[in-house]
């Protein structure tokens, strides 16, 4: 990789955590995630959330920064603020993503819950459009044995996803092996730019920490390089 290249990501990542303290500083409110669909969890009134997600694409080198800060208000909703559009080597493209994550219904002990979620997407630097939408409605489905499945319905506004199908299926399985990791998959349906099904990994690092390991595979162009490696650090600051 050229060094220009190298000083490319540097910056890119001293942004992306310089970005991060700040909101956590600023009490910034995005939502919790399997690893790209929305988890059936939601944070209790007054519990912070942060995590740093980078996505490495080794076909042609690509590689995204995203992190987030997510924040529990009470009444079974959370809020917070995703920024994306950290990748090198292309143009760095800001986006702020305000959202908001509502358990409409907590069965409890039946175990079933049902969520409704919006983020919205407000580019800010090389923007190629001026405003953007990201609505969902999902069910989820927890046994006895701590394993959880997803079903839900998204819809995109124009331009977000870029090309493709704008709304369609999101789907999640997690199961635990043991008390400090998970097996997971989720799936967002179509082909557009979120169009991958992604297994992966769970591990509790610490009680504060936990790491995040899969790989993205894209419903189409996958033996042409339509795949990518994602990792994610979560930390848990009460």
């Amino acid at each position: 990789m050229a060094s220009r290249e190298v000083e490319r990501i540097l910056q890119s990542a001293l942004l992306t955590l310089a970005l991060a303290v700040l909101l956590l500083l600023g009490s910034a409110r995005a939502q919790q995630t399997v690893f790209n669909v929305p988890s059936g969890d939601v944070l209790d009134k007054g519990k912070t959330y942060g995590e740093l997600d980078f996505a490495y694409r080794n076909s042609d080198g690509a590689a995204s920064f995203t992190p987030r800060v997510v924040v529990g208000i009470g009444g079974r909703v959370e809020v917070g603020l995703n920024l994306s559009g950290f990748n090198v080597p292309a143009d760095v493209q800001t986006t702020l993503s305000p959202a908001i994550k509502w358990k409409a219904y907590d069965g409890g002990s039946n175990g079933w819950a049902c969520l409704l979620g919006d983020d919205l997407f407000v580019p800010v630097q090389n923007k190629t459009y001026n405003a953007g939408n990201y609505f969902y409605a999902e069910v989820t489905k927890t046994w006895s044995t701590k394993t959880r499945a997803t079903v839900g319905a998204f819809h995109f506004t124009r331009d977000v996803v870029a090309s493709g199908k704008r709304a369609g299926g999101q789907f999640a399985i997690e199961q635990p092996i043991g008390p400090r990791v998970t097996m997971a998959a989720d799936w967002y349906t179509g082909n557009q730019s979120l169009g991958f099904v992604t297994p992966g990994i769970v591990v509790k690092l610490t009680p504060k920490l936990t790491w995040y390991g899969s790989c993205q595979i894209g419903n189409r162009d996958a033996s042409s390089g339509n795949h990518q490696f994602l990792t994610e650090f979560g930390w848990s600051f009460n």
